[in-house]
């Protein structure tokens, strides 16, 4: 049986660019404008939203529903609850490294550029 701290809970925001291992999305279904972003861009626009959202002039599941290249957008960016071995390494190690309620900073995957909210 797993414990409870074999499980985070976690929303997040994904902007996919031009080295993304899957070029396209929900909000760009031909890949040409992830195509045309290249990895610092995406961290750009990333740190900008984030600031946005630390200091409160955006909440996370609005900017998430609106900007984020996952198709968890539709749900506020809300992955649910994953244990370890689920997800990409690198944002495994992000998430379970947060307390709940933190924002990570940027996080760097194959998918794209991500902050995370641990949300449980």
């Amino acid at each position: 049986m797993a414990s409870k701290e074999d499980q985070v809970k976690a929303s997040h925001i994904l902007i996919k660019h031009q080295g993304s291992r899957r070029k396209a999305s929900w909000k760009d279904p031909d890949g040409q404008i992830i195509s045309a972003t290249t990895k610092e861009a995406a961290i750009e626009r990333l740190r900008s939203i984030r600031e946005d959202i630390v200091t409160g002039k955006a909440g996370f599941g609005e900017v998430a529903g609106r900007e984020s290249d996952c198709s968890s957008a539709k749900r506020g960016g809300d992955l649910g609850p994953f244990g370890r071995g689920q997800m990409q390494k690198p944002f495994e190690e992000a998430t379970f490294a947060l307390k709940v309620g933190e924002i990570s900073d940027i996080v760097e995957t194959d998918s794209g550029v991500h902050i995370i909210l641990r949300t449980g």
